[in-house]
């Protein structure tokens, strides 16, 4: 380096990767029917509406949050209900408290809105997996 100049470090901002939003909302919707699917036979209309109004809340909640890996935050949420569904075989209480589980940690929502939206039973669950 020449006497009198100096290096300077360019920085160039972080810009968000785009993402195929089309595409994502298909992928959403994917993974959500083939949770439905995966508890055809053990839900009844009412059920399916619980799921739903959880489903519809979460996204909502998430709709700006992503993985590590750039995937939407709402896949890793369906994932969980899928697992609580086909591999422990739990209702659909606590498919909605999976679909829930990380709002109160992760977003505006709080337990007391839960409990208001989804009741004492969904709210006690999703307090008790943000403490494991």
């Amino acid at each position: 380096m020449e006497k009198g100049t100096e290096k300077v470090a360019t920085v160039t901002p972080r810009t968000r990767p785009a993402y195929d939003v089309v595409a994502e909302k298909a992928e959403i919707l994917r993974r959500y029917r083939g949770l439905l699917r995966s508890i055809r036979g053990q839900r009844t209309p009412e059920e399916t509406r619980l799921i739903r109004k959880a489903f519809n809340i979460a996204v909502e909640a998430h709709k700006e949050q992503r993985r590590k890996t750039g995937e939407p935050y709402i896949y890793h949420p369906i994932a969980v209900a899928r697992i609580c569904a086909e591999e422990i075989g739990l209702g659909a209480t606590s498919v909605a408290a999976a679909l829930l589980h990380d709002t109160v940690e992760d977003t505006d929502l709080t337990l007391e809105d839960v409990k208001d939206l989804f009741g004492p039973t969904v709210a006690t669950i999703i307090d008790g997996l943000t403490k494991i």
